[in-house]
C-alpha cells in the first residue's frame, strides 16, 4: 500500500511539474505576441482590465477548491466515499450560482468600472465579453478540488492544457484580424472566455464519466452548512486581498498619469513593467514550482510527523536551490536585460522593458524566496501569518504609492517595489525559521552564490564577451552570454559545495 501511494505521488508531481512547464512557457509566448499586437499602450490597458475581472474571478471562485477538497476528502477519511462525488456535484451547482452572479455583476458594472476604475471606456466591451466565463470558472474550480480530494490530477492538468491551446489558437485567430487596441484587447478576452468553458467541458466530461463507473451514494447531511463554513473565512481573506491588490494595480497608471500629464504614456510605462517585463522576471520560476511539487508534500509531512531533522534539511535544500536560482536569473537578467528585450519585444518597446529588467533583476532572489517561502508557510498551517504579512505589505504598498508615484513616476514606483519584497521576503523568512527552528544560513543561501555569479559575469566580460558583442546579434550574443554565465556559475557552486548536501550546524 506505502508503494502503492509512492508511486501515486510520484506520478502526479511528474504531471503537474510538466504541466506546470508547458502552461508557463506557453503563457510566456502568448504574451510576447500579444505585446507585439498591443504595444506598451495596449498592453497596460490589457493589464487594467484583467484587474477587474481578476477581482470578479475572486468574487466568483474565492475559496471553492478549497472547500470542495477538504469536504470530499473528509468524506473518504470517514469511509463516506460513495457520497463525494454527489456531494461535489451539489456543490458545483452552487458554485455555478455563484458565478453567474458575479458574472451578472460584472456585466451591469462594466461601463461605470471602464470610466471610473480603469479611467478608460475602451475596457467596458472586453469585460462584458469576459462575464460568461466566470460561471464556467466557478464550476471547474468545485470539480478541481474534487480530483484533488481523489489525488487524481490529471483532469485538472488536461483542462488546463486544453484551455491554454484554445486561448491561443483563439487569439491568434482574431488578433489577425483585429484593428485597433480595443480590437486588439477584444480578441485577447475572447480567446480568453471561451478558452474557459472548453477547460470546465473537458472536466465535467471526466466527472460524469467517473460518476458513471463507480457506485454512488448520499451526500453527507448538513453538507450546505458544513461547506459554508468552511468556504466563509477562505472567501473573505481572499477578498480582502483581492480587493487591495485590485486597487493598487488601478493606482499606479492613474499616479503615473499625474507625474507624466498623460494617460496614454502612463499606461505605456505601466504595461511595459506589468505586462512585459515582470512576466519575464517570473518565467524561470516555472522550475521553482515543479521544486515545490516534490519537495513541499515531504515537508508538511515531515511537520505532521513531528520529524524536526526532516524538516529542517528539507527547508534547506528548497532555500538553497531557491536562492541559487534566483541569483543566477536575476544576474542574467540585469547583465542582459536590454538585449533580451530587443529580441522578444523589439527595439522601440524593448527600451524600457530592457530597463525595467536590468533594475529589477537584483531583485529576483527576494522575489522568488518571498513565493517559496509563502507556499511553504501554508503548507506548515501558517496561513494566517502569511495572510496578515500580506494585507500589511498592501496597505504599506498603496500608501507609498499615493505618496511618491505623483512626484517620482516610475522611479517612485521602482522604490515601493523594492521596499515591497524586502519586507514581505524578510518577515516571511524570519516567520519560517521561528516555525522549523532551523538558523538562517545567509552565507550558503545568498553570498556564496553572489559571489559565484559576480565571479562568472566578470569572466565573461574579460575573456569572450567583447569579441562576442562586436560579431553576433542581440539573440546570438544572448544566448552566448546566458550559456557561458549559467556554466561558470555552476560549476563554481559545485566547487564552493553548494550541492554537497551537508550543512554547519551554525547561521552559516
Amino acid at each position: 500500500m506505502a508503494a502503492r501511494g509512492k508511486g501515486i505521488y510520484v506520478k502526479n508531481a511528474a504531471i503537474l511539474t510538466g504541466t506546470g512547464l508547458l502552461l508557463r512557457g506557453a503563457g510566456m509566448l502568448l504574451r510576447v505576441y500579444l505585446a507585439g499586437h498591443l504595444g506598451a499602450e495596449g498592453m497596460g490597458l490589457y493589464q487594467l482590465i484583467f484587474t477587474v475581472y481578476g477581482l470578479a474571478v475572486t468574487a466568483a471562485t474565492a475559496g471553492l477548491t478549497a472547500v470542495t477538497a477538504r469536504v470530499c476528502a473528509g468524506m473518504a477519511g470517514a469511509g463516506q466515499g460513495q457520497g463525494a462525488a454527489p456531494a461535489a456535484g451539489r456543490l458545483a451547482l452552487w458554485g455555478g450560482a455563484l458565478g453567474l452572479a458575479a458574472a451578472l455583476g460584472l456585466a451591469v458594472l462594466a461601463g461605470p468600472a471602464a470610466r471610473l476604475w480603469v479611467g478608460d471606456a475602451r475596457a467596458a466591451a472586453p469585460l462584458r465579453l469576459l462575464a460568461p466565463s466566470l460561471p464556467f470558472m466557478a464550476m471547474s474550480a468545485v470539480l478541481r478540488g474534487y480530483f484533488l480530494a481523489r489525488r487524481d490530477v490529471r483532469p485538472g492538468s488536461w483542462a488546463q492544457l486544453l484551455e491554454q491551446a484554445v486561448r491561443m489558437a483563439l487569439t491568434a485567430v482574431l488578433l489577425a484580424r483585429a484593428q485597433g487596441v480595443q480590437e486588439a484587447c477584444l480578441a485577447a478576452v475572447a480567446g480568453s472566455a471561451v478558452s474557459e468553458a472548453v477547460s470546465w467541458a473537458l472536466m465535467a466530461l471526466w466527472f460524469c464519466s467517473g460518476r458513471q463507473s463507480g457506485t454512488q451514494g448520499p451526500p453527507p447531511r448538513h453538507l450546505a452548512r458544513r461547506a459554508a463554513s468552511l468556504w466563509a473565512p477562505i472567501a473573505a481573506g481572499q477578498y480582502l486581498q483581492g480587493g487591495l491588490r485590485a486597487a493598487e494595480n488601478v493606482l499606479v497608471p492613474a499616479c503615473l498619469t499625474l507625474y507624466i500629464g498623460s494617460r496614454s504614456g502612463a499606461l505605456a510605462q505601466y504595461g511595459a513593467l506589468k505586462g512585459m517585463a515582470l512576466p519575464l522576471l517570473f518565467f524561470p520560476f516555472s522550475f521553482l514550482g515543479a521544486l515545490s511539487t516534490l519537495l513541499l508534500p515531504d515537508i508538511t509531512e515531515a511537520h505532521a510527523r513531528g520529524d524536526a531533522a526532516a524538516l529542517r534539511h528539507l527547508v534547506n535544500r528548497v532555500l538553497a536551490l531557491t536562492f541559487a536560482l534566483g541569483v543566477l536569473m536575476g544576474g542574467l537578467f540585469a547583465l542582459l536585460g536590454t538585449p533580451t528585450a530587443r529580441v522578444l519585444y523589439g527595439a522601440d518597446d524593448g527600451a524600457p522593458v530592457g530597463f525595467y529588467l536590468s533594475v529589477l533583476g537584483p531583485l529576483m532572489p527576494l522575489m522568488y524566496a518571498e513565493s517559496m517561502v509563502d507556499g511553504i508557510l501554508k503548507g506548515l498551517d501558517q496561513q494566517l501569518a502569511t495572510f496578515r504579512y500580506a494585507v500589511a505589505d498592501s496597505l504599506i504598498r498603496i500608501g507609498l504609492i499615493a505618496l511618491l508615484a505623483p512626484r517620482l513616476g516610475m522611479k517612485g514606483f521602482l522604490f515601493v517595489m523594492l521596499v515591497s519584497n524586502l519586507l514581505t521576503s524578510l518577515l516571511n523568512l524570519r516567520r519560517l525559521m521561528a516555525v522549523t527552528g532551523l538558523p538562517v544560513r545567509w552565507g550558503s543561501w545568498a553570498f556564496k552564490p553572489v559571489l559565484c555569479f559576480a565571479a562568472a559575469a566578470s569572466a565573461w566580460r574579460l575573456t569572450v564577451g567583447p569579441a562576442a558583442a562586436e560579431a553576433l546579434a542581440d539573440l546570438g550574443y544572448t544566448l552566448a552570454a546566458g550559456a557561458f554565465v549559467s556554466a561558470v556559475y555552476l560549476l563554481l557552486l559545485a566547487l564552493c559545495g553548494a550541492w554537497a548536501g551537508r550543512h554547519r550546524a551554525g547561521p552559516l
